[in-house]
């Protein structure tokens, strides 16, 4: 939990709690006192559910795993902005000294077709991971003489630093959270950029951005209407760049140009 260097607050909680996916949901409100300014948000969620549990109330429901803005697992809408009040920064890593004493924090989970509600603020995000398995991979022949060691071909410097930007992405599902029509693209060009500027993954980037266009469609997102909302949620700010060079390869794949 938070050290005892930082100022205590007290804070009024509106939380999403939900049963199921197939029940209806409601916000219910819960007073925390005494919070330490220096602890993290998660560790916030966590004292409440201690004293829920006291209580034998059952405690919140929220995705979380490494607590180090690494996953993206902890995907949480916070006073109506994806990750929260700071930019650039996963829930997980969001410390309580953003927030003021007496203050209302309205948590929600992230709202989209593509993302259904399992229980609480946790939603199911495996829209992702099939988005991956449709195209964001290299094929290669390994085990053999003819296997090229990777660091054997040389690598423009900018290309290298836009690929390595690119991977930065967490796949945490702000980018789709704060879109008005529930996009993916950011996530899905960042996939496509970082195989796609290296040599190892320009060999397949038409087929490439085919097949996760496609996929994106069977799993209900939205389209990109350029907004930017996506960008100024990414808890790794990643550019809209990538997504300009993803479509550039989606259209030369779809019309045949060179």
């Amino acid at each position: 939990m938070g050290g005892a260097s930082g100022s205590l607050i007290n804070l009024k909680l509106k939380i999403w709690r939900q049963k199921d996916g197939q029940s209806p949901g409601a916000f219910r409100e819960y007073a925390l006192s005494g919070v330490s300014t220096d602890s993290s948000f998660l560790e916030m969620l966590d004292m409440l559910n201690e004293q829920l549990q006291k209580k034998n109330e059952s405690p919140v429901v929220f995705d979380h795993d490494c607590r180090e803005g690494i996953c993206g697992s902890c995907a949480l809408v916070i006073n109506g902005n994806p990750h929260g009040p700071e930019t650039g920064t996963a829930s997980c890593q969001l410390h309580m000294r953003k927030f003021h004493d007496g203050q209302t924090v309205v948590i929600e989970p992230f709202r989209a077709r593509a993302f259904p509600v399992l229980k609480d603020l946790a939603v199911d995000r495996s829209a992702f991971d099939r988005i991956v398995q449709a195209g964001g991979f290299i094929s290669v022949a390994t085990g053999n003489a003819r296997a090229v060691d990777a660091n054997a071909i040389p690598i423009k410097k900018e290309n290298a630093d836009e690929a390595f930007q690119a991977a930065a992405c967490i796949g945490c599902g702000a980018c789709v959270a704060v879109c008005k029509n529930a996009s993916a693209m950011l996530f899905t060009a960042a996939k496509f950029s970082h195989l796609a500027l290296l040599p190892q993954g320009e060999i397949e980037a038409a087929s490439r951005a085919l097949s996760m266009v496609r996929q994106m469609d069977i799993e209900g997102f939205g389209n990109c209407t350029n907004t930017e909302a996506c960008s100024a949620a990414c808890p790794k700010e990643i550019s809209q760049d990538h997504i300009a060079r993803f479509n550039r390869h989606y259209f030369a794949a779809t019309f045949g140009a060179k």
